[in-house]
C-alpha cells in the first residue's frame, strides 16, 4: 500500500497537476495540506473521476486537509481534539481497513509559527504541537498502525536544511520547536523518512523565492510519523521531488510510504 503526503499550495491552482500525480503516482491513500478551499467547492468531481473516495476539512483561502482514498473509509474525524475555539481547518483523521484489523491515516498542517515574536503565532504553532503530542499518546493506546502524514513546519535536524545558518531563528527550526517535534518522536513514532535512510540534502520544499529550486536551497519539512505497528510494515520511502520542476508547481512535493499492508478482501 502506498500511502502518500503532499501540501499541494491550493488545489484550485493546482488541480491539473493533482490530477496528472495522482495518475503517474497512483496512491493508495493521499494526504493533502494547504488546499485553500471550503469544502463544497473542492473540485471533487476531478478526483473522483480517477477512482478515488474524497473527504476534506476545508477553510476559505487558507489552510485546509483532505484524503483522498481508493477504499472508501470507515470512519472519518475532522479536526485536532483539545481546543474547541480553534476554527483553522488543520487536520482530518481517517480509519481505513485493511486484512486483519485496520489503520488509522492523518493529513496534518501544522503551523508555521512566524514569526516567531508574535503573540500569538507561536505560542499556536507551540500549543498545537502539544495538542497533537495528547492525541497521538491516545491513539497509541489502540495499538493499530497509525500514520501522522503532513506539513510538520518543522526542520528536524540540521541536515535537514540546506543551510541551518540561514534557518536560526526560524519557528521552524528554533529549538523549542525541534524539542517539541522529539517529544513527539519520544512517543515511540518513527520518522518514515529517517527510517530508511540517513542521507542528507533530502528535501520537500522549496521557496518560490530567491531561486531555492534551481540551487537546491531546500529543507525538509514534510513528514510520516508511524506508529510502531506502522513502522514494522513500512517497506520503503520515496520524495518526488520531479514534480517540483512541473508548470505551476507547489512548493512542496510527495513524499510516499510503502508498507505492507494487504486490502481487506
Amino acid at each position: 500500500m502506498k500511502i502518500a503526503t503532499w501540501n499541494i499550495n491550493g488545489v484550485k491552482a493546482r488541480i491539473e497537476n493533482l490530477c496528472q500525480w495522482l495518475k503517474d503516482s497512483s496512491p493508495d491513500i493521499a494526504c493533502l495540506q494547504e488546499i485553500k478551499s471550503v469544502d463544497e467547492n473542492f473540485p471533487r468531481q476531478d478526483i473522483e473521476a480517477l477512482g478515488y473516495h474524497v473527504e476534506t476539512h476545508g477553510q476559505k483561502g487558507f489552510n485546509g486537509v483532505a484524503l483522498l482514498s481508493k477504499m472508501m473509509p470507515d470512519e472519518i474525524n475532522r479536526g485536532l481534539p483539545g481546543d474547541d475555539a480553534d476554527e483553522q481547518a488543520r487536520f482530518i483523521e481517517g480509519v481505513f481497513s485493511v486484512k486483519g484489523g485496520a489503520i488509522r491515516v492523518c493529513s496534518l498542517y501544522l503551523p508555521n509559527g512566524n514569526p516567531p515574536d508574535d503573540p500569538v503565532k507561536y505560542p499556536y504553532k507551540l500549543a498545537w504541537m502539544e495538542r497533537l503530542t495528547r492525541f497521538a499518546q491516545n491513539r497509541l493506546l489502540l495499538e493499530e498502525p497509525l500514520i501522522l502524514a503532513g506539513d510538520y513546519n518543522v526542520i528536524p535536524e540540521p541536515f535537514d536544511c540546506y543551510d541551518p545558518r540561514a534557518w536560526e531563528g526560524d519557528a521552524l527550526f528554533l529549538p523549542k520547536t525541534r524539542a517539541a517535534f522529539r517529544k513527539l518522536e519520544n512517543l515511540g513514532l518513527t520518522d518514515a523518512t529517517r527510517a530508511t535512510t540517513d542521507e542528507a540534502g533530502l528535501y520537500t520544499f522549496w521557496d518560490y523565492q530567491a531561486g531555492a529550486w534551481p540551487k537546491n536551497n531546500g529543507i525538509r519539512i514534510d513528514h510520516l510519523m508511524l506508529s510502531c505497528e506502522a513502522a514494522d510494515r513500512l517497506r520503503s520511502v520515496s520524495i518526488e521531488k520531479h514534480v517540483r520542476a512541473w508548470e505551476k508547481p507547489s512548493d512542496h512535493v510527495p513524499v510516499c510510504g510503502y508498507f505492507d499492508f494487504p486490502l481487506a478482501s
